[in-house]
């Protein structure tokens, strides 16, 4: 199994918390992955806010972040999305779309200038998922016009209605939309799993400051491989 070192450590507020603390055994048929914002606008190299970097002249400082999502992030979250398929357990998107043309159902947050104001009508080809990451016919997709993925729409509702308990979270970025959605659904009384090598921020700074706050108090951090080494020793643990 590989271990995210950095991340292994506890902060000062957990570094007293009992060692047998740290074992998670989710259910998988109680398990649902959480697909955070990978749309066209956000995530397309060519398209969307990348384009309009180009054209402002930041692209250099927005290299990481493209390369991180082509690399490293695009490619987890693929592997992980057809593990969950093949195993048949519970697959679901959050992605930022408003209802109205003019965006005036979006909240304050996504109407604010700068990179925060954002536009994104349903229907439109920058609110889609990205194609590697396309959501099948039967797969569950919420529509928010707030950056956290229970906010302003009823996914808590469907989780309950299905009976999930865990919520495997993945997305961009790290440090806004991925992080108010495992806020949200920690305080709802979900267990978490935020797999780190599958989020992105605008900056590395950024994207392991907030990997940080949220371990263990909101989340458990795991790499890609090391859910997938989870959920394959519980089942066969099961056996």
């Amino acid at each position: 199994m590989i271990k995210i070192e950095k991340y292994s450590v506890p902060t000062l507020y957990y570094e007293f918390a009992p060692a047998g603390e740290s074992k998670i055994a989710p259910d998988p048929r109680k398990t649902a992955l959480l697909i955070v914002d990978m749309q066209n606008q956000f995530v397309n190299k060519d398209y969307g806010d990348a384009d309009d970097a180009r054209s402002k002249g930041m692209w250099d400082k927005w290299a990481y972040f493209y390369n991180r999502l082509e690399e490293i992030v695009i490619p987890n979250n693929k592997k992980l999305l057809e593990y969950f398929r093949s195993k048949k357990m519970e697959v679901t998107f959050g992605r930022i779309a408003c209802f109205h043309k003019d965006g005036r159902d979006r909240s304050p947050v996504q109407r604010r200038p700068g990179w925060n104001n954002i536009l994104l009508p349903i229907g439109t080809y920058g609110a889609e998922i990205i194609d590697e990451l396309k959501p099948l016919s039967d797969e569950i997709v919420v529509e928010k016009t707030t950056d956290s993925v229970l906010m302003g729409t009823n996914y808590e509702r469907i989780l309950r209605n299905m009976g999930i308990e865990w919520v495997v979270v993945t997305g961009v970025v790290t440090d806004q939309c991925v992080a108010s959605t495992v806020r949200n659904l920690a305080d709802a009384g979900f267990d978490v799993i935020l797999v780190e090598d599958c989020c992105c921020a605008a900056t590395k700074a950024l994207h392991e400051a907030e990997i940080m706050i949220m371990n263990q108090i909101y989340c458990r951090v795991m790499c890609t491989d090391e859910v997938i080494d989870l959920f394959d020793n519980l089942s066969e643990a099961s056996k």
